[in-house]
């Protein structure tokens, strides 16, 4: 009666925070989900794809299993994975929709079973460009190198740094050599934004997309999210004057050379 959740959803630890990310709101009711045909979840798709040619799915792993934290806790360390119905939601979504035009973001911790729903149903997975230059550059799923047709690749996402500000804050002298290596030469950081999206576009992935902010080349203080924070979030503009010719233009040569027109 005082619709109080029993459990909440997150992540576990990983990359982006040592204790995990604690979202707070209710987990979903499959079962009862199930009953009604996912009617919820086709009305949701069905209204984004009145405005949107293709829906990004946050968190997509969460379809086929999710990180379940008892409602109290003040972390995510103690939760714990429940399985989730994605093959009989995506059936049924099928029965309402021909074609279900998703990107699934599959970051993190991604297990066989996620990976083999993505290729069961064709969805185009992700690749953040700034994730390329760790230690294990030749084999980096992120790396252009090694990606694959069926995704789209990015610079950074909402919650990655900007390109410049990962560059000028966040990249070790060891990152840097390793990307000036796989560039062939050395690169200002005035021009990393270039670079960078120029990796990207010059990958077979299906799509490249990228912030406003690496097109401009901004800093670290545009950036749009910082992952398990709270504080000055999603306070960036893009002001009409920032769209100059020249950077139409730029954009559009990078765009023609790759075969991206």
């Amino acid at each position: 009666g005082e619709k109080r959740p029993y459990a909440v959803a997150g992540v576990p630890p990983d990359y982006f925070s040592e204790t995990g990310q604690l979202w707070g709101n209710p987990v979903y009711r499959w079962d009862v989900l199930r009953e009604r045909g996912y009617d919820w979840w086709g009305q949701r798709i069905g209204y984004n794809l009145k405005y949107f040619d293709l829906v990004r799915i946050d968190h997509f792993r969460g379809f086929v299993g999710y990180w379940e934290v008892p409602a109290g806790e003040s972390t995510a360390m103690n939760g714990r994975w429940v399985e989730a119905p994605a093959e009989d939601l995506f059936n049924t979504l099928l029965k309402k929709f021909p074609y279900l035009p998703m990107i699934a973001e599959d970051l993190g911790v991604i297990t066989p079973d996620v990976r083999e729903v993505m290729n069961r149903f064709d969805f185009l997975g992700m690749k953040v460009l700034l994730f390329a230059f760790g230690k294990d550059i030749s084999t980096n799923p992120y790396i252009p190198h090694n990606i694959v047709k069926n995704c789209v690749i990015y610079t950074g996402t909402h919650d990655n740094n900007t390109v410049r500000g990962w560059f000028e804050k966040e990249a070790t002298s060891e990152d840097k050599r390793r990307l000036f290596q796989y560039l062939g030469h050395e690169v200002s950081v005035e021009d990393i934004h270039w670079e960078m999206i120029r990796l990207a576009m010059m990958s077979v992935a299906n799509m490249a997309i990228f912030p406003m902010q690496d097109i401009l080349g901004l800093g670290e203080t545009s950036r749009m999210n910082r992952p398990a924070t709270t504080r000055d979030n999603w306070i960036w503009r893009l002001m009409s004057e920032q769209l100059t010719p020249g950077l139409a233009a730029k954009l559009l040569e990078i765009t023609e050379i790759y075969g991206r027109a």
